[in-house]
This record gives structure tokens, sequence and C-alpha cells, in this order.
């Protein structure tokens, strides 16, 4: 594969996605990413992309939490855990709306990304979903990692 090929832009890889308010509710937002097959989605406070709701997410809602290890020492008890935040699987669990289950700050892509860029993006930052955005902040479409496969497959069949 060469340099060129490289060049593929996040606009020619990404697919159009709804967004969600803070305000919608739970079942809404989990019914939109089955309907469009999105590992994601991007929430909206008026009209600024403040976060993101994720599978994972939605899954940790269902997920038994890891409950934090009690150790008591004379009149003092103590959490000796060093696992998942309890605080932030509960949180997930009892949310209600967008708002309380995303995940906060989001990291968005700029529209001007290639493919090298997103996949780099995606490696570095440990996402699988990002919201794809213009040079203005406007929400122009959103990108996966699943959608990387096909674009990846085309140029090596190339070599």
């Amino acid at each position: 594969m060469t340099d060129a090929d490289r060049t593929v832009s996040v606009r020619q890889i990404m697919r159009a996605c709804p967004a969600v308010s803070v305000d919608d509710s739970v079942a809404t937002v989990a019914r939109l990413m089955a309907e469009h097959r999105l590992s994601g989605l991007p929430v909206f406070e008026e009209e600024r992309l403040v976060g993101i709701v994720t599978e994972a997410d939605l899954i940790t809602r269902e997920a038994t939490p890891d409950m934090p290890t009690m150790v008591p020492y004379f009149d003092a008890v103590f959490v000796a855990d060093a696992g998942a935040d309890f605080g932030e699987e509960i949180r997930r669990i009892v949310a209600t709306t967008a708002g309380q289950l995303m995940t906060s700050p989001v990291m968005s892509l700029r529209d001007t990304a290639t493919l090298t860029d997103v996949a780099t993006f995606f490696l570095d930052r440990d996402v699988n979903q990002a919201p794809v955005v213009d040079a203005s902040g406007e929400l122009i479409g959103c990108v996966a990692r699943a959608d990387l496969i096909p674009v990846i497959a085309k140029l090596e069949a190339l070599d």
C-alpha cells in the first residue's frame, strides 16, 4: 500500500449518524444505535457536542458491578480496590438519560483526517467510534473501527 493510498479521507469512510440530546432517554439511545447499527452516538446539549454514548456505556448498565473490597482496620473501614471505578459503574447503571450515561468529554475527528490519522486516533485513544466534525465544530458524521475494514481490504487488494 502506498502513502498516496493512505490519504483516503475520513469523509469517504464516515457514515451519517443521528445525534441525541442530553435529555433523550437511554431507551431512545439504544433504539437508535440498534436501528443505525452504530457503536456510539454523539450527545448534544443545545448545539454543543458534549459527549458520546457508546456500546460500553450501554453494556455497563447490564453488567454486575465490581464491588470494592472493604477492609476493617480498628475503628475504620478502608476501600482496598484497584479495579473499576465503582462510582462510575453505579452512575451508568442508574442513568435514565443520555446525559447521565454518556462518556465526556468526547473525542472527535476533523473532517480533514486521513485513513492513517483515523487508525492512529482509534489505537492511541482506545476508542471504537468517533464523531466527525467540520472546521466550525458541526457534526457531519461518525466513523467506527469497523468502517475502516472495507477500505483497508480494498487498499490491500491493490498491492
